[in-house]
């Protein structure tokens, strides 16, 4: 296993494959081994890197999230790319890990070649979000199924992440906190958004939300019609082969 330091804290990442690099950023309460399935799908074109964010998965546990986790966690990738020496990767971020993957683009556009942001909620947060936030998760803590999902990546000490990053949306959402260091019209890396109309989890209007975005970050949108949270898993293969043709031909 490989670790770097981050604030004297130890992160986690690993790699597979060869090729151009691309950073895969999990989601909020996962970890990186969501990708390991996906890994059949990668793996053979790109040098996959997985990592998980500070207070997940395999990396060093923190008191608590910041409200600003999605700025943070760009910082984090950053700070990989750094210490990989990297220049020109592609990152792929999931869920709440697109918000982190675009943070970074914004912060660092020098390291980055292109980004992936799948299934998440674009510019803002919802209405509502932060108590549909609250029962979700207080439902998915009482689901076989999802509290399997969530120590299989955090594990044993899964339900204090899940209330830790919680409790970090929830004041993202009550204080009205932006959700990327810069305004998205200063984007200066490529962009594609994915996501499935019928994904329970993200917005309503996601693809008037994603055609606003791409009107300020001329981002490509790749959308079905059918299939759950997260397009990465619902349209596994046909999602793949959208993110390596856009990082073979765009992202360079």
């Amino acid at each position: 296993m490989s670790y770097f330091y981050y604030h004297s804290k130890k992160i986690y990442y690993t790699e597979k494959g060869n090729g151009r690099p691309v950073v895969f950023l999990h989601g909020n309460t996962a970890s990186s081994r969501m990708f390991e399935p996906l890994l059949p799908l990668y793996e053979d074109k790109f040098r996959v890197i997985l990592v998980d964010f500070l207070g997940n998965g395999r990396s060093d546990r923190v008191e608590k999230f910041s409200p600003d986790l999605w700025q943070d966690q760009a910082r984090q990738t950053v700070a990989l790319l750094e210490h990989l020496g990297l220049r020109k990767a592609g990152l792929l971020g999931c869920s709440g890990g697109a918000w982190a993957a675009i943070n970074a683009g914004l912060l660092r556009p020098d390291l980055v070649a292109g980004v992936v942001a799948d299934s998440f909620d674009g510019r803002t947060l919802g209405d509502g979000f932060a108590e549909n936030l609250m029962k979700e998760r207080e439902g998915a803590k009482r689901d076989p199924q999802a509290a399997g999902f969530y120590q299989w990546c955090q594990g044993d000490d899964w339900e204090r992440v899940v209330d830790r990053d919680t409790e970090a949306l929830v004041r993202c959402a009550e204080e009205k906190l932006s959700l990327f260091l810069k305004p998205l019209a200063e984007l200066e890396v490529p962009l594609l958004l994915i996501g499935s109309l019928g994904d329970g989890m993200t917005r309503g209007d996601l693809q008037q939300e994603y055609e606003a975005v791409a009107a300020e970050t001329n981002a490509e949108i790749c959308m079905f019609s059918q299939g759950g949270h997260p397009a990465l898993y619902s349209n596994a293969e046909a999602a793949a082969a959208a993110v390596c043709r856009f990082m073979e031909e765009r992202a360079n």
